[in-house]
């Protein structure tokens, strides 16, 4: 009798080992996370004015995929919404429809950027992928010290003053009616 519950109890073990290796290093893996992080993702809050930063500098240079240069200095007194991100991240992964939903009603009011670090080869196959029509760039510089992060998905909202009035680290749902309310609000400005 002995025999045959250690053979019971290794069976399991193997079959939770699969599972778990299936959920770390598969794409059914990265579909469960990224699933998981759109049921737990929020509105993101607006940083109180009293504990908002100003940019210290608008002196970060960016690359399109077409190999233009731009400074942030030419989108200085616009809102600017910028989203660190990367193909193998689930928590952007997750995000990134919210955000499409946010870009298509919002894109002429205001400026988007979405920085990665994958190849723009990379990051377009994913756009195309995804059905995501968002402006890809990589950083040629360092962001300003108010937007270093080493986590992603890190999402600012800088509004015309230069404040930042939104720091998210992680998923968030970006087409929310309180965050769409917020960024209207500053749009009367």
């Amino acid at each position: 009798m002995e025999p045959k519950k250690s053979k019971k109890s290794t069976i399991q073990n193997i079959i939770f080992i699969v599972l778990i290796a299936l959920l770390l290093f598969s794409p059914v893996g990265t579909f469960v996370k990224v699933q998981l992080n759109r049921l737990i993702a929020f509105s993101p809050k607006t940083i109180a004015v009293t504990e908002q930063k100003m940019l210290s500098t608008y002196q970060w240079h960016l690359k399109d995929d077409t190999g233009k240069t731009v400074s942030l200095e030419v989108y200085k007194g616009k809102i600017i919404f910028i989203n660190f991100w990367a193909t193998w991240c689930p928590p952007c992964i997750a995000e990134m429809p919210s955000i499409q939903k946010l870009y298509v009603d919002y894109q002429d009011k205001m400026v988007f950027l979405f920085v990665t670090t994958d190849s723009f080869e990379k990051a377009n196959a994913f756009m195309i992928k995804e059905n995501l029509t968002l402006p890809v760039y990589q950083s040629l510089s360092n962001p300003p010290l108010e937007m270093e992060s080493s986590t992603i998905p890190a999402t600012y909202l800088i509004d015309q003053s230069g404040n930042v009035i939104v720091a998210k680290i992680g998923t968030a749902n970006w087409n929310s009616d309180s965050f769409r309310a917020k960024l209207d609000e500053l749009l009367k400005k």
